[in-house]
């Protein structure tokens, strides 16, 4: 036994032997979150280009943030409103916002013959996305639990090589939103 722990009791050096040796939990969260500032750039950026294209000048056509979770397309009919939901999409993509967080509604009509559409944004992960990437995690057979807290799931395990395995295994998989990891901790 060093010198340094002579004058600690026994039972203190095996807990510090157990700190120092024994591998702690790590965990991560699993999110999907779409950033409203890169939306509403992109949105701007979308309403110049709209603006000023020569096709689309006079359409009469906007794009509006209604909230935080739902933008508002309106144009003359309904194939300017096509191009302008496109010229949106390649907005959003350039901004980082990825589109299987974007979910777009039916057409509608609204006054004076023109056509308007809603766009919801998904925030989080619903109870169906969440329960897929528990089963997928448990059905992988790895050591690791994963657990459902709110709109995100919790990854935990001893070993961090594991965490990354399942980090790449979630990647790869497609559960209709995109998924980030957040939050990772050492316990």
């Amino acid at each position: 036994m060093p010198a340094v722990f002579a004058f600690l009791p026994q039972s203190r050096i095996i807990e510090l032997a157990k700190e120092t040796y024994m591998p702690a939990d790590q965990s991560f969260d699993v999110v999907s979150k779409v950033e409203i500032q890169e939306v509403k750039n992109a949105i701007d950026q979308a309403s110049k280009e709209v603006n000023a294209r020569f096709d689309l000048k006079n359409s009469k056509s906007t794009i509006t943030l209604e909230g935080t979770e739902t933008i508002q397309l309106a144009s003359q009919d309904e194939y300017t409103l096509k191009a302008v939901t496109e010229i949106l999409g390649q907005k959003l993509v350039k901004r980082g916002v990825s589109l299987k967080n974007v979910e777009y509604e039916k057409i509608e009509p609204a006054s004076n013959s023109s056509v308007r559409q809603k766009i919801k944004l998904k925030q989080g992960i619903t109870s169906e996305p969440a329960k897929k990437i528990v089963a997928l995690i448990k059905d992988s057979k790895k050591k690791a639990q994963a657990s459902i807290q709110g709109d995100t799931v919790r990854v935990t395990s001893k070993d961090r090589d594991t965490l990354q395995e399942i980090m790449g295994m979630l990647r790869g998989g497609d559960f209709g939103v995109e998924l980030q990891f957040t939050n990772f901790r050492s316990n």
